[in-house]
């Protein structure tokens, strides 16, 4: 897992490594697993509709399916400038 901008400073770390259990299946799932890790955790995941998420380096939707290793990051909306 990699945390990005208030999402890190919430969790107070920007990387772990998790073993979620399989029933977690999409990246959805995985942030409500996250969320009861720790009152950081369920800080930062608190509003779902201002996280966007990527796996292996690549945007994706909060519904996407897990794979068996990806490396995923969980950060806020991104604007350009």
């Amino acid at each position: 897992m990699l945390y990005f901008a208030w999402v890190r400073e919430r969790i107070g770390t920007g990387q772990e490594e998790v073993s979620p259990p399989a029933a977690i299946e999409t990246v959805a799932a995985l942030v409500d697993w996250l969320a009861a890790r720790s009152e950081g955790h369920a800080h930062a995941f608190a509003d779902r509709t201002r996280l966007r998420a990527a796996a292996d380096g690549v945007f994706v939707s909060l519904d996407a399916l897990l794979g068996p290793a990806d490396e995923i990051a969980i950060f806020p909306p991104v604007t350009g400038g």
